[in-house]
């Protein structure tokens, strides 16, 4: 295999296929599905296309981004600017393991990751027996093993599945493949302003979709990285990988997980200059677009990756798939 890799300065991952990827799995994979019953709830629900877990969030002003001092200036999080959204509907949850196996079982959609044979698995996630065959890591950030064979449905590798994770967030999802489920869904990705504003819950300024402090009164909010990053995680706050998408306590607006879990995509191309947005959006090549990615992952710590904070941002490129990106819908409020 070989595999052109565009590092950056980001957290975690930042890294493109460019569509350069040569090997004998190129081609989309012929990929064992999950049978409806293996995710199928207690009650034998899988999910509904337009499901009743949509939120309405009354549109309005709000101020966004942060001028925090542990804001990552380079990433674009300031300065603080006055915002406005109209109102929208946005799913509590991360699109699960369930519902989007229900969208591959409807149209056969075959991920980014299949098509390219290969996906971005955290080191500490391979099977011994997997990582015999791994022969290609990130040199900027070398816990990010290229897995053959892994994808959506097989996360760490094709030793793994998700019949145990039918309520996680569907991971190993691009920005190409979030857009496709959410055509097939009548949704679409939120935008970043939509995203953080619904993230805070009806908070001013505040760190976390909860407030300033992490854990208050000690209790975990949200499924970060505790120990020693990159190779010990004592999982504290209950998880080592994903949890379930309707996890910790929802923020004031009833969404779960706006903070940690995994990253989410957003709508908008990644600019760092907010006034030249909207030129940014006309002018950049297929070549130079990237994508907003927010919300941080069950891999971010302080030391490292401090981005779980809710104006926190990273770009990524449309075409990229990893462990730790999933993706939420949101939705307009038609007119009456």
């Amino acid at each position: 295999m070989k595999v052109k890799i565009q590092s950056e300065y980001t957290p975690e991952l930042t890294a493109s296929r460019e569509v350069s990827v040569a090997s004998d799995h190129a081609s989309p994979l012929s990929v064992d599905r999950l049978s409806p019953s293996a995710l199928a709830g207690d009650d034998g629900y899988i999910a509904e296309r337009n499901d009743r877990n949509s939120i309405l969030i009354d549109g309005g002003r709000f101020l966004m981004g942060t001028n925090d001092p542990e804001a990552f200036a380079d990433d674009g999080e300031g300065p603080v600017r006055e915002t406005q959204v109209d109102s929208f509907y946005m799913d509590e949850c991360t699109v699960t393991n369930a519902q989007f196996e229900q969208f591959v079982r409807e149209t056969g959609y075959p991920t980014e990751a299949e098509r390219f044979g290969w996906s971005f698995v955290f080191h500490l996630f391979v099977s011994s027996q997997t990582a015999a065959h791994v022969r290609t890591v990130v040199q900027s950030t070398p816990w990010w093993w290229v897995v053959e064979g892994a994808d959506w449905s097989h996360p760490e590798g094709p030793d793994s599945d998700v019949n145990d994770r039918a309520d996680h967030p569907v991971i190993h999802i691009s920005w190409n493949d979030a857009n496709a489920y959410c055509d097939w869904a009548g949704k679409r990705l939120p935008s970043e302003a939509e995203w953080e504003y619904a993230a805070r819950g009806g908070l001013i300024q505040k760190k976390y979709p909860w407030g300033d402090v992490l854990r208050p009164d000690g209790q975990h909010q949200c499924n970060i990285w505790q120990g020693t990053f990159p190779t010990q995680n004592n999982a504290a706050d209950g998880y080592a990988g994903t949890a379930p998408s309707r996890s910790f306590p929802a923020n004031g607006y009833g969404l779960y997980n706006m903070s940690g879990n995994v990253w989410e995509w957003c709508a908008d191309n990644y600019v760092t200059d907010h006034e030249k947005s909207i030129l940014a959006q006309t002018v950049a090549s297929p070549d130079e677009v990237r994508k907003v990615l927010k919300g941080g992952s069950y891999l971010c710590h302080r030391s490292y990756c401090n981005r779980y904070r809710v104006a926190a941002r990273i770009p990524n490129t449309p075409d990229t798939s990893t462990g730790h990106i999933g993706f939420r819908c949101a939705s307009d409020v038609l007119p009456v």
